[in-house]
């Protein structure tokens, strides 16, 4: 069950590590994926720095707590993704739901699940 926790985390951390990239080295072909229309060269800065930086450090953060006893970067990886989870909930209060929405808010909590559960598993002696 450990190998498998490991695993999936892994597959999590890829994930984020590489749509981190994907946000500092092609800013404007993130925007139009995730629906945003930045607003000249400081939205872009703002795609770079802001989604970019939160989803890799979010994968730097997933890749540390694969470690035996470093479960406390699963947790701050879980942090993330849940607020970022927090922050749809509120959309869809104020904004309505939309398709493409409500598939990220179940991927990210289905995200926050392993990383927790893994969290657990991986704290196990």
């Amino acid at each position: 069950m450990t190998l498998l926790a490991r695993m999936l985390i892994g597959l999590i951390a890829l994930f984020f590590l590489v749509f981190g990239l994907r946000f500092y080295f092609t800013p404007d072909a993130m925007a139009v994926e995730m629906f945003i229309a930045p607003a000249g060269a400081a939205g872009l800065s703002t795609i770079r720095g802001d989604l970019g930086g939160a989803f890799f450090a979010t994968g730097v953060f997933a890749l540390l707590g694969m470690r035996r006893n470093a479960t406390h970067w699963l947790y701050a990886a879980a942090g993330i993704i849940g607020a970022i989870a927090l922050g749809r909930l509120f959309g869809f209060v104020f904004d309505g739901t939309a398709p493409n929405a409500v598939i990220g808010f179940i991927v990210e909590v289905v995200f926050v699940s392993v990383l927790l559960i893994g969290a657990r598993q991986l704290a196990k002696p």
